[in-house]
């Protein structure tokens, strides 16, 4: 068989007014190609794209051999396009929120390209190993020591801890060990040393809202009132006290989400500060992200952040933060298997506390297995200590053709409806101040509009404090 490989051919004649464009998938022999060498690089565009030397640019960068990706194939096209006097207008066909003639800029969509490209070598680091996961995903093992948190000034030349004590009282509960993940199917695992990763694609990021917030959410994911700003929860929680932890047990589902730029999720939080500017996060637990992930899987995830979601913290390992510890769990990754309406049940044990030691906010998960840490100094008022816990379901209502969204949260199902059919969260349990692991004495729960999404909470012997929660969304008493 003869090697084949993808060239992309742009060629603009410059002696005439027509500029003409196109892409030619060579053979490896052809002479015009093999004489090139890829010399160009980001800042050559940087700087050719400055100076709106477009026609100049397109002719000499687009003649390079390059890797056939996405990326590569839209900045030919896009310089191109800048190089001519052809500005497509692109109408939308649903009748949706984007507007119906849009002017096509190609200077600022390479601009976007080539900040996609910079953003992309930054996070994802070199591997030692690549894992192709069943459900698309590509995991890279990525040395321990390498992974996006040491890019962090006051982490720079480190290398993570050493596990903590644990919180006294802890009995790990959840029905799962290391192997609960999509990936790990593979019969693949990534070596001791290393860390698995989510290789972030290129598409990815062209999903997100904003290339600048990519891996962030939206401001104001804490419910504090009804005023959700299309985001709304059915949530139990604890107040008016010093934590310094929380753990739960969590079933997990694979709701509907009714499109990409809605999710639904089920998770803690670990709250500090007022709801202003100030307000500090660590949270953890699963989520369906059509936006993130580019899927309808529930991925287990985490998030932080110091300034109420403004500028610090990120989703999983999408910037310098969580150190991960764990060679077996890649967060970010799809949840396998789930639970079954009417059927079996699956759910996770998620803990999180500080070390009182050293400071840190760690995370464990399932049987007692540490997945990594956030470091204190990335906090200001969790430096100290916890003033709120939460738990629950949340979901982002965009309000599709002027009606209540139809996504789903948790199983779909209401409160009411119990086990094996609605959503739970069970033995919920903080830490206090002496690292002991107490039950919950005044847990309270709330719910933003309850006719969409419900909650209902209980304690047993069995499960301690619990709650079942979720809805469906739309339906006739929500509509």
């Amino acid at each position: 068989m003869r090697l084949l490989r993808m060239e992309i051919m742009c060629w603009m004649d410059t002696k005439t007014r027509s500029k003409l464009g196109y892409f030619d998938h060579r053979r490896r022999h052809h002479h015009q190609c093999t004489r090139q060498t890829d010399t160009t690089t980001a800042t050559d565009l940087t700087d050719e794209t400055r100076h709106g030397n477009f026609s100049d640019m397109a002719s000499s960068w687009c003649n390079k051999k390059t890797s056939p990706t996405s990326v590569s194939v839209l900045l030919c096209f896009l310089l191109l396009l800048a190089s001519s006097n052809i500005r497509p207008v692109f109408s939308s066909e649903t009748g949706g929120s984007h507007a119906t003639n849009q002017t096509f800029r190609p200077q600022e969509e390479l601009r976007k390209l080539e900040i996609i490209r910079e953003h992309l070598d930054k996070i994802n680091k070199p591997a030692v190993k690549s894992i192709q996961s069943p459900d698309g995903d590509l995991i890279d093992c990525v040395l321990s020591h390498l992974q996006p948190a040491f890019d962090h000034p006051r982490l720079k030349g480190q290398k993570p801890l050493e596990p903590p004590e644990r919180p006294k009282g802890h009995d790990p509960t959840g029905m799962v060990t290391e192997n609960f993940q999509s990936w790990s199917f593979s019969g693949e695992s990534c070596p001791e040393g290393t860390v698995p990763i989510r290789r972030t694609t290129e598409q990815d990021m062209l999903r997100a809202s904003s290339v600048r917030r990519f891996g962030r959410k939206p401001r104001r994911h804490v419910r504090r009132d009804t005023n959700s700003n299309g985001h709304e929860h059915a949530v139990g929680y604890v107040s008016g006290e010093q934590y310094y932890g929380a753990k739960a047990s969590i079933n997990v589902w694979a709701p509907r989400v009714f499109n990409q730029y809605e999710f639904s999720l089920s998770q803690l939080w670990v709250i500090s500060g007022s709801f202003g500017d100030d307000l500090n996060t660590i949270e953890a637990g699963w989520q369906v992200s059509p936006e993130l992930y580019g899927d309808n899987y529930p991925r287990f995830f985490t998030y932080w952040t110091s300034d109420a979601y403004q500028a610090t913290g990120c989703y999983n390992l999408l910037c310098s933060g969580f150190v991960q510890t764990n060679s077996r769990i890649a967060i970010g990754a799809a949840i396998s298997p789930t639970s079954s309406y009417s059927g079996g049940q699956f759910d996770i044990s998620l803990l999180v506390w500080k070390d009182p030691k050293h400071g840190n906010w760690w995370l464990e998960f399932g049987n007692g297995v540490l997945v990594g840490y956030w470091p204190s100094f990335l906090f200001t008022h969790l430096r100290d200590h916890a003033s709120m816990v939460q738990f629950g379901g949340e979901v982002v209502n965009s309000r599709p053709s002027g009606f209540h969204t139809s996504t789903q949260m948790g199983s779909g199902h209401f409160a009411g409806e119990g086990f094996g059919k609605a959503s739970y969260f069970r033995n919920l349990q903080v830490v206090d101040w002496d690292n002991n692991l107490i039950p919950l004495s005044n847990l309270r729960v709330l719910a933003d509009h309850p006719n969409c999404y419900d909650i209902q909470g209980g304690i047993n012997r069995v499960w301690g404090n619990y709650f079942y929660y979720g809805g469906p969304g739309r339906n006739v008493r929500c509509p």
